[in-house]
């Protein structure tokens, strides 16, 4: 496994993520159809904080019984999605989460990640939404 990572220094590209961190709340899950086949799906959006910070982490169906509140877990092979602009954890399907062997008993959520806008500045910069690569072309003649 790669090196453990603390909250606070996730960034929007970050890929590949190893942290530990304390699930802070886990609202009941909601029931969701996916887009691709319709099929029902359960989702939540967990807090996870340690001592550097807090962010939503996305649970689906077998995962969201896999911990609970006040539990310590280690999550592998996350990645950051930003969802309306917020950052957001996510497993996906290479990433894991499991209760960790750890007492963690400070927490910070004053430095959540996921209420902080974490596009508007780099989009700001680069003139909107447009990436690079699709810059308007003229057409042939």
């Amino acid at each position: 496994m790669s090196e453990l990572v603390k909250i606070g220094s996730l960034t929007p590209r970050s890929r590949g993520v190893n942290l530990v961190a304390k699930i802070v709340e886990k609202p009941e899950p909601r029931v969701v159809s996916s887009q691709y086949d319709q099929s029902e799906h359960r989702l939540t959006e967990a807090l996870i904080a340690d001592e550097t910070g807090a962010i939503t982490l996305v649970l689906w169906d077998d995962n969201i019984d896999a911990v609970s509140e006040g539990d310590a877990v280690k999550v592998t092979n996350g990645f950051i999605k930003l969802f309306k602009g917020r950052m957001q954890l996510n497993l996906g399907r290479f990433g894991k989460i499991e209760p960790a062997d750890v007492q963690i008993e400070e927490v910070n959520t004053e430095n959540n990640l996921s209420q902080k806008e974490s596009f508007s500045e780099e989009r700001r910069e680069r003139g909107g939404f447009r990436s690079r690569g699709f810059q308007r072309r003229r057409p042939f003649r």
